[in-house]
């Protein structure tokens, strides 16, 4: 009796106060049955050490990199640097720009970059602060080989691109439906036998699996595809190789608490804007 009790009060609580049920949708716990029922990915994706994925006496200069809120960490950034430099990268294409420090980074090692990010004036619209839109772009601007798209992805007509990309990351809105569009667009606009995929924030550190994300990534991508899609270690990103097989990585399972099998060396060094 006491479960049905909770129960009604639940209910009549989401009653009083519909946005509740949202909380109930997006809670992380249902994320994680959902996707070990639809997917039988039981422990999250397989993680693949980064030394692996670029090799294990890479040496990255990560710059710009600010230190605030809504980055990517500079082992993300070290990763995109990496897979650029590794894999031959030539054309790069990224959802979700921000302060712009993921493209002005990869612009370093890459011929062309295309990123894409919601109008200055739909973020107005929406409420966004004045500081907050016009700090979008700001490492990015005065980049030749930079390309600026201001469009909402998940009605935007990839395909008016006209690149062979490959490369590509999916960093925008990062709620679960959200990352199934972004994802659903992208491996119909690209080659998937081509073009290598990385995704931001599939975790919510490097030890924790974030559910919602993952259920996103698989939703989005196809089924034949799923067994090429990794969670890079010491980092938040899951990547797509299409020649996964080839390279014959160690898979293993995420168990949080391990003793690391890797240290980094970390340089800091303060660099005034002029932006």
């Amino acid at each position: 009796m006491k479960k049905v009790a909770k129960a009604i009060k639940g209910l009549t609580q989401i009653l009083k106060h519909p946005y509740l049920l949202n909380k109930v949708i997006d809670d992380e716990k249902n994320w994680e049955k959902k996707v070990k029922r639809k997917f039988g990915c039981n422990d999250g994706l397989p993680v693949v050490n980064i030394t692996e994925i670029l090799s294990k006496d890479f040496n990255i200069k990560v710059s710009p990199y600010a230190f605030l809120d809504g980055s990517c960490t500079p082992m993300d950034l070290a990763l995109l640097r990496g897979i650029a430099d590794r894999y031959n990268v030539k054309k790069y294409l990224e959802i979700g720009t921000w302060r712009g420090e993921s493209v002005a980074n990869i612009a370093a090692v890459v011929d062309h970059c295309t990123t894409i990010n919601l109008p200055d004036e739909t973020m107005r619209k929406a409420g966004m602060t004045e500081d907050y839109i016009g700090m979008h772009r700001h490492f990015s601007r005065g980049f030749k080989n930079i390309t600026h798209v201001q469009a909402d992805s998940r009605d935007f007509d990839f395909f008016s691109l006209k690149n062979d990309f490959d490369m590509v990351f999916i960093d925008g809105d990062h709620h679960s439906e959200s990352v199934r569009s972004d994802t659903l667009k992208i491996f119909d606009f690209i080659d998937p036998g081509k073009t290598i995929v990385v995704w931001h924030d599939y975790a919510y550190n490097p030890e924790k699996t974030r559910w919602s994300v993952l259920h996103g990534i698989l939703s989005g991508c196809p089924a034949e595809l799923h067994s090429n899609i990794m969670h890079v270690s010491n980092t938040l990103c899951a990547v797509y190789l299409p020649k996964a097989g080839k390279y014959n990585f160690n898979k293993l399972r995420l168990k949080p608490d391990q003793k690391p099998s890797y240290y980094f060396k970390v340089n800091i060094q303060p660099v005034k804007s002029n932006n």
